[in-house]
């Protein structure tokens, strides 16, 4: 069963930067895609950015978009997000996410068969 493990949350100030860090295990060579979601509180769940496991093709969410970006190390099954310029509204549980098909709906939670359990990112002065 694969294994997703969400590092590198914590407290920033605005206009702060974050790296998260995703780590995969178990039957990973079959992962076409990895993602990151995020849920702030009482929000739905929202697509952030993702990237293919060959590195070719990376997607943004729009309230991301200029201040992220994705990563991965594909021989060592791990994605990254870079996040710059941080503002209170990122706040949120950072999700990792990873789909084993080619083709998929980028931003659609159900899309996703793996989870991690998601690392905090409060961005508060």
């Amino acid at each position: 069963q694969v294994q997703l493990v969400e590092s590198g949350g914590g407290l920033v100030e605005p206009g702060g930067s974050l790296m998260l860090t995703c780590q995969a295990s178990g039957p990973t060579d079959n992962l076409e895609v990895m993602s990151w979601f995020r849920q702030a509180p009482g929000k739905e769940r929202e697509f952030v950015a993702g990237i293919r496991k060959s590195g070719v093709g990376r997607y943004y969410g729009d309230s991301v978009k200029g201040r992220a970006t994705i990563s991965n190390d594909s021989a060592r099954s791990m994605i990254f997000l870079q996040m710059n310029n941080l503002e209170p509204e990122d706040t949120a549980v950072y999700f990792c996410a990873a789909c084993p098909r080619y083709a998929l709906h980028w931003g659609k939670r159900e899309e996703y068969d793996y989870w991690g359990h998601g690392t905090q990112v409060t961005v508060s002065a």
